[in-house]
């Protein structure tokens, strides 16, 4: 955002003023399928439950052969997207923050011995059965372990999933990784149809606007 529009804050991340959207895609189309415009102090999984479930709705009963896979960075770590997925059969793969006793697990995959191969990249992939103490019940969390050469340590990045143990963790990290295209579908959806378009002073004139937007790109998806 630029001036003084109404509910907009300073991200740290972005270095900047501006509104904190949600926003969902279809990972195989790109196709946009709902937006939410947010105040720019809202952390990401604020509301997320709200925003996903008619979604999850509508698609499981449009559609009820269809898998559903639900994807999210760190942010939509939560177990609110968790139990939900669960409520409605249909699959997640999240990226989790590393934390002290998520590491101390993978650690316990590592090994170093006096021939360790130190000028050799290595990347291990494992699954663990993990409870945070926010979590109803146990998940399954997916590791995967890097070391790059000439580096002492190894780098942690950890996925929970409802996948099962049939998918390897190698395989869940690949089809989480994906998850990098909806930042093109993002730059699309600014760049060619000006969703980030904010030249209203109040927040609800925003809103509108960029829902007006995400439709305008449907259509126009549909008949070109």
């Amino acid at each position: 955002t630029f001036g003084n529009q109404e509910q907009t804050a300073y991200n740290a991340h972005y270095g900047t003023n501006g509104y904190h959207p949600l926003v969902a895609f279809d990972g195989l189309t790109g196709d946009f399928l709902k937006a939410k415009l947010r105040s720019g102090n809202q952390y990401t999984s604020n509301g997320v439950k709200e925003f996903l479930e008619p979604l999850l709705e509508h698609y499981n009963q449009a559609v009820p052969t269809t898998d559903i896979l639900v994807r999210g960075d760190s942010g939509f770590a939560t177990p609110a997207i968790y139990d939900l997925c669960e409520l409605y059969e249909n699959q997640y793969v999240i990226r989790l923050k590393s934390n002290r006793n998520l590491t101390r697990l993978a650690e316990e995959f590592v090994y170093y011995d006096n021939n360790h191969p130190w000028d050799e990249k290595e990347v291990y992939y494992h699954s663990v059965s993990y409870q945070a103490g926010s979590w109803a019940n146990p998940r399954r969390v997916c590791i995967r372990s890097t070391r790059e050469v000439g580096e002492l340590l190894f780098r942690h990045a950890f996925i929970v999933t409802n996948f099962s143990e049939n998918i390897s963790a190698k395989r869940v990290f690949k089809t989480y990784n994906n998850r990098g295209i909806m930042e093109n579908y993002i730059k699309e959806a600014k760049n060619s149809f000006f969703f980030d378009k904010t030249d209203s002073s109040g927040f609800l004139e925003n809103e509108v606007r960029m829902i007006i937007i995400v439709l305008v790109s449907l259509f126009l998806i549909q008949f070109l």
